[in-house]
């Protein structure tokens, strides 16, 4: 495997498999939506994705980590899932999942690998469906647990302007830095910032 799938790997390795949960700006944004088909990129422990299959979602779940998609499946078989996740891994700096999709999730896309992120994202713009949604949820501090202390984390602006999307065919209907009381994985508390950017693909737009 590359470098990257080698980090992320044994990063997963190390983890406890445990009661997954969903990422909180997910859940507020995909709360009220009709469900359809969703893309999960580097969708990690799954919590996300088992999160929108139990709520009727058919979910595509990526990740680099041959750990992580394998246990994704195997959670999905487990809850009585596996008819609405389908797991894949992909390096997103290389490959990217075929289908269109009514929501794409980003949720904390960073590494310490060089990665084309604008070009990821670009790409996941140009993979929704009229109308489908793009979640990118990033990091605006650091929290105690995170593997990345040194990070410096584009704002909300920023991620959207570096998308280059045409204004004609997406709008950006959320860019701010909400504050949340966040958990880690020891049961760790801290107030932590995140960077949200929605995006919507306007309805009869082209690719």
């Amino acid at each position: 495997m590359s470098e990257p799938a080698d980090f992320w790997e044994h990063h997963h390795r190390a983890r406890r498999i445990g009661s997954e949960r969903a990422n909180p700006l997910l859940v507020e944004t995909a709360g009220p939506l009709t469900p359809g088909a969703a893309l999960d990129l580097g969708c990690g422990a799954g919590g996300d994705a088992l999160w929108l299959a139990r709520r009727g979602w058919r979910v595509t779940a990526v990740d680099i980590a041959p750990t992580a998609v394998e246990r994704v499946r195997s959670r999905a078989r487990e809850f009585g899932l596996g008819a609405r996740v389908v797991a894949e891994r992909h390096d997103l700096a290389a490959s990217f999942p075929a289908g269109a999709f009514d929501l794409i999730s980003a949720q904390y896309l960073h590494t310490p690998f060089a990665l084309p992120r604008s070009r990821v994202l670009r790409t996941a713009a140009r993979a929704l469906r009229p109308g489908g949604l793009l979640l990118v949820v990033d990091h605006g501090s650091v929290a105690p647990w995170s593997w990345e202390q040194d990070g410096r984390f584009p704002a909300p602006d920023e991620v959207a302007a570096g998308l280059a999307l045409d204004p004609q065919r997406y709008a950006v209907v959320r860019a701010d830095a909400p504050r949340r009381e966040a958990t880690g994985p020891g049961g760790e508390v801290a107030v932590v910032t995140d960077h949200v950017v929605l995006v919507r693909r306007t309805e009869g737009s082209g690719r």
